[in-house]
């Protein structure tokens, strides 16, 4: 059972499969329409097939306009805001919603239909969502399988088996959800933010490399929580199964890392009590 408080995936909302979302949504409900005949199609002109073909055509993409608004707002919103499936969920409820309410007022002020408003609408909402559920569904999983199939790369590439992945490789992607780097987690040291770059820092052959990643450290944050790297400083996290000890200087409370080289991250005061808590259950 899907849980719905956990993040949203991030390949739901990436930029090229909300564009397959959309193309792949108005081809199915160009189908469906015309197919199915809902909303009283087959009462609306005295016209030939191909004539209502076109006339269904414009009207159930107009419709649409619905979805692509939506999914760019959706968009724009996930670069710095990850939803939770939860949220999804309510966001794909409003767009039926929507859809339906603008299929309902075309046949009530378009086509004049004399039926009670309520009955349209309802009519219309169960006709919506089977024009976007259907599609949604169907896209959700091939996203999915998708995602599957580049992890499945991936551990090949490694020569990891898929019970390692999810304990020993981190996977970074950037803000149009493209993976870019994978690292080990044992390897990775921290990650510092800039603006909407981050700068990932891993062992590579025994010295730190950096790897530089356009994200944001809020996108990545509850991804990486589970991995224990977790948020010290507005500009940094650690990964803490690498930290050597904690200290406190001029500057303030430092973190040395257990490594060749001297490398130490800062705690801000509003971590000081998380990363105190986290240092003592690692010390215990």
């Amino acid at each position: 059972m899907v849980d719905l408080k956990q993040p949203l995936p991030g390949y739901l909302t990436s930029r090229p499969n909300i564009i397959r979302h959309v193309v792949f949504t108005a081809v199915f409900a160009l189908v469906f329409i015309n197919l199915y005949a809902p909303f009283g199609v087959e009462n609306w002109y005295n016209v030939t097939r191909l004539e209502l073909l076109f006339y269904s055509s414009l009207v159930i993409l107009t419709g649409v306009m619905v979805v692509v608004l939506s999914r760019i707002i959706m968009f724009y919103i996930t670069r710095n805001y990850r939803i939770s499936v939860f949220q999804y969920v309510l966001w794909v409820l409003a767009e039926v919603l929507l859809m339906a309410l603008f299929y309902t007022l075309y046949e009530k002020q378009i086509l004049d239909d004399v039926r009670p408003l309520e009955v349209l609408l309802k009519n219309s909402v169960q006709n919506t969502a089977l024009v976007l559920m259907i599609p949604y569904s169907v896209l959700w999983l091939y996203f999915s399988y998708n995602e599957k199939k580049f992890q499945l790369q991936e551990l090949t590439a490694h020569g990891l088996s898929s019970q390692d992945y999810s304990s020993q490789l981190v996977g970074f992607h950037d803000e149009k959800d493209v993976l870019q780097l994978s690292v080990k987690i044992g390897d990775l040291l921290y990650i510092e933010a800039s603006s909407n770059y981050v700068t990932i820092v891993y062992l590579k052959k025994g010295h730190a490399a950096r790897f530089l990643l356009r994200n944001t450290m809020k996108k990545l944050e509850p991804y990486l929580a589970d991995r224990g790297v977790v948020r010290c400083h507005r500009s940094f996290m650690v990964n803490f199964e690498k930290v050597k000890l904690m200290r406190k200087d001029k500057n303030g409370l430092m973190l040395e890392l257990d490594v060749a080289e001297s490398i130490e991250v800062p705690v801000s005061k509003t971590y000081i009590d998380t990363i105190m808590s986290i240092f003592g259950r690692y010390a215990n």
